[in-house]
């Protein structure tokens, strides 16, 4: 049996994996936990870092893999194409490109290059914040190549940018970092799918955030988010960005900031979107982008031939907690067979600590909502609000209630 080595045990890769092994593939995960949600699934797991790129092609070369692949996650993407390269395996992706959609300073000089507009930023490789040019505050600090925003923050004044731009030289693994304005606006998530010279726009969402404002924890993923001139906009960005990159065979997933009319391109990557976007694509399109997914790293170059556009509102609802260690769910069967939700995820297996509520790895699990109206979609929100529980090693609810706004 063929077998193929897969980098990162999140949720996400559940869907990898499984799809993997109806080809007929012997599935190696890669992950650091010792109990990620996909080792159920894998034949075989190494408890290894995705960025350790050594290892993993220690790894790779035992197994005898085909080849490497990883879904949903930015920088094992790099991981994947390294390997990939150094062992001659196949790829989708070049190691070259994999470097430059997954460092945030080289991604900013290249929209800038090719007059896609972003906002004003600087590269920083120390900690000099004599200089910041015509940036004004607030600022947002980000570290130049991690995943799921960590290390991103808001900042208002010198002492703080100080402080975050530390901890992001610190985070990075190029020890560099980003500088840039905040952008007051609407916060966009959109997907889409290159085939050869051709963007297909697949869905958008928009981004709804915790209410604390200096971190940028998602919480919601809600649909609709744009309308259809806007859905011909976004793609002929997602058309220029593809030219500056030279993107062709790949997913695409882009964040956007709307204001006034106008759209700002926060950062994008060469892959699907995380948190279960597969599923919600899936659920809005009939498009299972996984499916194709794995055609494309198997040597394919899969099509999308049509399209359906069936949900009129959809939302995907991420939970978080407060501290603890989770002992077991309570409420997600009983509410997907009263068809309050649609589907449900656990980003978290039993026996895993919270400690923090910062960035989407952070995450304990989400739920899926559909509805015909708006006001069916809320009342279905807080129905599953009220229900749903996280139960810490105590027998408490850990889960954090009444975060979303519905006004």
């Amino acid at each position: 049996m063929k077998s193929v080595l897969v980098l990162g045990g999140g949720f996400d890769q559940i869907a990898l994996i499984n799809e993997l092994k109806t080809r007929g593939y012997r599935t190696i995960l890669a992950d650091y936990l010792s109990n990620p949600p996909a080792k159920q699934c894998a034949d075989y797991h190494y408890q290894i870092s995705t960025l350790d790129v050594q290892s993993i092609k220690i790894i790779a070369e035992k197994e005898r893999v085909c080849f490497v692949c990883t879904a949903c996650t930015d920088q094992a993407l790099l991981t994947v194409a390294k390997v990939s390269e150094d062992l001659k395996l196949p790829t989708y992706i070049s190691y070259k490109t994999a470097l430059d959609v997954t460092n945030k300073c080289y991604m900013k000089a290249q929209l800038t290059k090719y007059n896609v507009l972003t906002s004003k930023y600087m590269s920083k490789n120390n900690e000099n914040i004599d200089n910041l040019g015509e940036l004004q505050f607030p600022l947002v600090v980000k570290p130049a190549d991690c995943n799921s925003s960590k290390g991103v923050k808001k900042v208002y004044d010198k002492d703080q940018l100080r402080l975050c731009l530390k901890e992001a030289l610190s985070m990075s693994r190029s020890k560099t970092a980003i500088v840039e304005e905040f952008v007051r606006g609407k916060e966009i998530s959109a997907d889409f799918y290159v085939e050869e010279d051709k963007v297909v726009f697949l869905s958008a969402t928009s981004s709804v955030k915790i209410n604390n404002d200096k971190i940028f924890t998602i919480v919601q993923s809600f649909y609709p988010a744009v309308s259809s001139s806007q859905e011909i906009e976004i793609t002929n960005i997602a058309k220029s960005i593809c030219k500056a990159f030279n993107l062709k065979n790949t997913p695409l997933l882009i964040q956007f900031l709307e204001q006034e009319g106008k759209f700002y391109v926060i950062e994008f990557s060469a892959r699907m979107g995380g948190g279960t976007k597969y599923k919600l694509i899936q659920t809005l399109t009939d498009v299972n982008i996984m499916s194709k997914y794995v055609d494309l790293i198997l040597g394919d170059k899969p099509k999308i031939e049509s399209i359906a556009r069936n949900v009129k509102y959809a939302s995907l609802t991420y939970i978080y907690c407060s501290p603890g260690r989770i002992r077991n769910y309570v409420g997600f069967t009983d509410l997907m067979a009263e068809s309050v939700i649609s589907d449900y995820f656990f980003y978290k297996t039993p026996g895993m600590e919270i400690t923090k509520v910062e960035t989407s790895s952070d995450r304990a699990a989400g739920y899926l909502i559909t509805a015909e109206t708006l006001t069916d979609l809320y009342n279905k929100e807080k129905k599953a609000d009220s229900m749903l529980a996280i139960i810490n090693e105590c027998g408490e609810d850990m889960m954090l209630h009444n975060v979303l706004n519905y006004e």
